[in-house]
């Protein structure tokens, strides 16, 4: 590999690569597709840098940070990583916005499929 290669994949990585969310349970496909950057990508580097910037802004006069707070900065930082999806509610497309994937985030094992995808480099390798 030289570092052309290693540079060109990540710049790939900011086109993200599309994965469909499955049933927790049954593990058939829900029809949900999300296009995910990668974890080498810009996009995911400008999310890590803003959930440092948001946990230091959250942080009190001793430097402390709550739970809840660092899971919040957490799931913002997830959804940075979210570039674009195919949803419906109701029959009808679902927006694509921060408001709405951070809806999709609090239940916790989609949250967990997005958060795995987004950290696999094999995912996100044009001709694996």
């Amino acid at each position: 590999m030289t570092l052309d290669e290693i540079l060109a994949n990540a710049t790939d990585q900011d086109r993200g690569a599309w994965f469909e969310l499955a049933d927790p349970v049954t593990g058939q496909l829900t029809g949900i597709r999300l296009c995910v950057a990668g974890p080498d990508s810009e996009t995911a580097h400008r999310a890590r840098l803003a959930l440092s910037d948001e946990l230091a802004e959250m942080a009190d006069g001793e430097g402390r940070v709550t739970a809840e707070q660092r899971e919040k900065a957490r799931l913002n930082c997830l959804a940075r990583h979210v570039l674009r999806w195919e949803i419906t509610e109701d029959g009808q497309p679902v927006p694509f916005n921060t408001k709405n994937v951070l809806r999709l985030l609090k239940v916790t094992w989609c949250q967990e499929q997005i958060d795995a995808f987004a950290a696999d480099r094999v995912a996100h390798r044009e001709g694996v």
